[in-house]
């Protein structure tokens, strides 16, 4: 198998035996793969969806029956949230050394409980200490090592994969905040959160059995020095200019992700047709992220993440003009393809400009800014709706980080041209 230095030269072409080499490799590789990209997949659907915007659903409810101020309750989110971000770093390695099946078990055991306990929470204080919980012990131990993993089982190929299970992702934080909506309506708040929190132990337990330690893999790469080498630009250079844009296009979309379903209640919709708009608009995403990944093949992988940005920044303020049902149905589904592939964007990114010996680590960080920005976005959405009364300021808050992300990775996307004419010549 060639190096990954050597793979890494094969994308920019200067190698005219990639085609070759990277089939021959694909021959090798075992099938069980496709099982773990598909289990996880759907590991991250259901935990992710629930963690990252499935909060979104109570945020109504909560506040007809408690009172409690909506930039309060998204508190609960932005707890679930950064709970995420500083558990991938701890649980990450605990994959490295341990693996990845007994990690993502515990945190399947952890988010469920976190959920039934949740159905008993009276006070804000108890519903942010309990998604904390299931942030750092629970989601942590999920996403990172599930990632990592995914891409570990592919010698070659792995964005696709990644794009996939990360397609899982987008279907989950749709899913659970519309069946959450169903739930809150059918059973109560606590029904709710007793419902999601069986029906995880009942799926994300036996899913996480279902993953494995990739087999070795031959590695001729070269020392991190030769791979730092190889890139177009300093990998720090890559990892702090990424963890700036990170933060910035996340809380640009995190606003809609944890708040288009009220701002759908207060032009006068039901709350499961609220939630119905979200899921459409995250099932869409499925192919968003799948088509931006194939876009990045094509274009490269800063190219498409500018593409998927820019669609987003033009896009996500326009959702404070719509009162009509049917108008928001198409409007997310338009909105919905187009933000789906940042992720897909910055995953690859991180993949093409950081060496092998360094992007496990990268990715921790650089994500861990992620959540970061989901946490902020999501609580900036409601003490602004608390603050002016309406989502306006919040939307054009979102839409103003965008821009500022666009700038961030165009003067990224800039560098690593000048690198590359400079090494072509």
């Amino acid at each position: 198998m060639p190096g990954w230095g050597r793979l890494f030269s094969v994308r920019i072409g200067t190698n005219r035996d990639a085609g070759s080499e990277s089939m021959s490799v694909i021959d090798t590789q075992p099938a069980y793969r496709w099982i773990v990209v598909c289990a996880s997949a759907l590991i991250l659907a259901i935990a992710m969806g629930a963690i990252v915007n499935g909060m979104s659903a109570f945020v109504v409810p909560m506040q007809e029956e408690f009172g409690w101020q909506r930039g309060d309750i998204t508190l609960v989110n932005f707890a679930g949230i950064m709970g995420l971000a500083f558990g991938g770093l701890v649980w990450g390695r605990q994959a490295d050394r341990r693996g990845t099946r007994p990690v993502v078990l515990f945190g399947a055991i952890v988010i469920a409980l976190c959920y039934l306990l949740a159905s008993y929470a009276t006070t804000l204080w108890q519903y942010y200490l309990v998604f904390f919980v299931a942030g750092f012990f629970g989601a942590g131990a999920i996403f990172p090592p599930i990632m990592a993993a995914v891409g570990n089982w592919f010698a070659v190929g792995a964005g696709m994969a990644i794009g996939i299970a990360s397609a899982g992702q987008a279907l989950g934080q749709g899913a659970v905040p519309f069946i959450s909506s169903v739930l809150i309506a059918r059973l109560g708040i606590s029904g709710a959160f007793s419902a999601i929190g069986f029906f995880m132990l009942l799926t994300l337990v036996p899913l996480a059995l279902l993953l494995r330690q990739p087999p070795p893999l031959n590695n001729t790469s070269s020392s991190t020095i030769a791979d730092d080498e190889n890139m177009p630009v300093p990998p720090n250079v890559v990892i702090t200019t990424m963890c700036v844009a990170i933060i910035l296009c996340c809380t640009c979309m995190a606003v809609p992700l944890m708040h288009l379903v009220p701002l759908i209640q207060d032009s006068g919709i039901s709350a499961i047709d609220a939630g119905s708009v979200i899921f459409t608009m995250l099932v869409v995403a499925i192919m968003g992220r799948l088509a931006f990944g194939i876009l990045a093949d094509k274009i490269g992988a800063l190219q498409a993440y500018m593409t998927a940005t820019l669609w987003m920044t033009v896009m996500v303020f326009g959702f404070t003009y719509i009162e009509n049902l049917k108008w928001f149905y198409i409007y997310a589904v338009i909105y919905g393809f187009g933000y789906a592939g940042v992720m897909t964007g910055v995953l690859i990114s991180i993949r093409v400009l950081i060496p092998p010996s360094r992007r496990a680590a990268a990715f921790g960080i650089i994500t861990m800014f992620g959540w970061f920005g989901h946490a902020i976005g999501g609580y900036m959405g409601g003490a602004l709706y608390d603050f002016s009364g309406n989502y306006t300021m919040a939307f054009a808050v979102a839409a103003i980080t965008g821009v500022l992300n666009l700038v961030v990775v165009s003067t990224l996307f800039r560098k690593t041209r000048v690198r590359a004419s400079l090494a072509a010549a």
